[in-house]
């Protein structure tokens, strides 16, 4: 029998929480990224639970508890209970009644099989009770041992329920999948034959699974694949991948985390901003990327006039792009023009300029500020 151990399975706030549930005599057991990480070994970021309790029972239990309960999701059978600060998704256990491949009606079960079968890939239907015994309804633990991201039942029908499954899939196979073993090609066939289905997505619903996809350690695989199959077309029309894993590997050169934004860069296509419904901060860092690596701009004026993080992005993607390599040299001229300022202001040259021509003196000045590697001062500027 299989059994997993955590720390924030013997957690206090969580254990309070299944103390309460259980009190009622209901079924509790974790489920999906808790229990599928943990036997990965991989961080655990949520906590959610089953149970056949109903999300008045619940609320009525924690209340029972002191625990402060909160609907997050009724309709749909979801309560969230914060236990010192700590949120645990409750949920009914549930089963699909009817679905628009946007969203689902759900009636609540008492069965734990019924509800590991509405879910969307086996390695996130295999459950654990409160001492840690796994409970695999569906048998998904093979899959989740090999890294094999397969769809419940038939890949289609769950595509269907929710088109958005099929950008999941990519996601979790850049996520959890084994790189060597490829992809599912039911699932690869089922994605292509219901392409249509995707433009029923709100954009934010798209945003949010890209923003994870291109946060893996290495997405160019999935985001390859997606290509291959017509999706990412569907998501970012006019994108193109070629530059994706060598921005990958230039990263791990420099040392540099992954950034979702600094790879949606690479990617290019036309409006991507309002296709993922990215903020207006998100949008202006995407351009001023896209913008800085076709300029040609030297390290360390990218350095002064982005800062660091930014600079260091916008040299990644230029050498990603144009096939150059990553020169660790780059780094320290980044750092000297982040922590260089430029010693002219516009008072120092009026009343002699005023309007448009103070604005060109101040540029002239610069320009000649920044060739000399940041060195003339003050007086020589002015001198010059």
């Amino acid at each position: 029998m299989t059994t997993i151990t955590a720390d924030w399975i013997a957690a206090p706030a969580t254990r309070a929480v299944c103390d309460a549930v259980a009190a009622g005599g209901a079924q509790v057991l974790f489920v999906g990224g808790c229990v599928r990480n943990t036997l990965l070994e991989a961080p655990v970021s949520d906590i959610d639970i089953a149970t056949d309790a109903t999300p008045e029972q619940i609320i009525a239990l924690a209340a029972a508890s002191g625990i402060k309960a909160v609907p997050t999701g009724i309709d749909h059978g979801t309560v969230t209970l914060l236990q010192d600060g700590v949120p645990h998704e409750v949920t009914t256990f549930r089963r699909d009644v009817a679905t628009d491949g946007r969203r689902a009606t759900v009636a609540f079960s008492t069965d734990v099989a019924e509800d590991a079968s509405r879910r969307d890939f086996t390695m996130n239907a295999i459950y654990a009770r409160p001492d840690g015994t796994v409970v695999d309804p569906l048998g998904g633990m093979p899959d989740l041992l090999a890294r094999r991201v397969r769809f419940i039942g038939t890949a289609a029908d769950r595509i269907r329920e929710d088109y958005l499954r099929a950008l999941r899939y990519f996601r979790f196979h850049a996520w959890y999948g084994d790189p060597d073993a490829g992809f599912d090609p039911e699932a690869l066939a089922a994605i292509a034959a219901n392409l249509d289905g995707l433009a029923q997505l709100s954009r934010e619903r798209i945003g949010a699974e890209i923003r994870k996809l291109l946060s893996a350690s290495d997405p160019a695989p999935s985001v390859a694949t997606m290509r291959s199959t017509g999706a990412l077309a569907c998501f970012l029309p006019g994108a193109e991948d070629s530059a994706l894993a060598p921005l990958v590997h230039l990263e791990a050169m420099a040392g540099a985390p992954a950034s979702w934004l600094r790879r949606l860069a690479v990617l290019g296509g036309s409006g991507i901003a309002d296709a993922l419904r990215l903020s207006r901060a998100e949008a202006a860092s995407l351009a001023r990327l896209r913008d800085a690596a076709a300029a040609m701009t030297g390290p360390a004026e990218l350095g002064y006039r982005l800062g660091t993080d930014e600079a260091r992005d916008a040299l990644l993607l230029r050498c990603a792009l144009f096939e150059q390599p990553w020169n660790d040299a780059a780094r320290d001229d980044i750092e000297q023009g982040a922590s260089a300022h430029f010693p002219v202001r516009a008072r120092d040259l009026m009343p002699r300029f005023q309007g448009p021509a103070l604005g060109a003196e101040l540029a002239r000045l610069e320009a000649l500020w920044i060739g000399s590697g940041f060195r003339l001062d003050r007086d020589a500027l002015l001198a010059g």
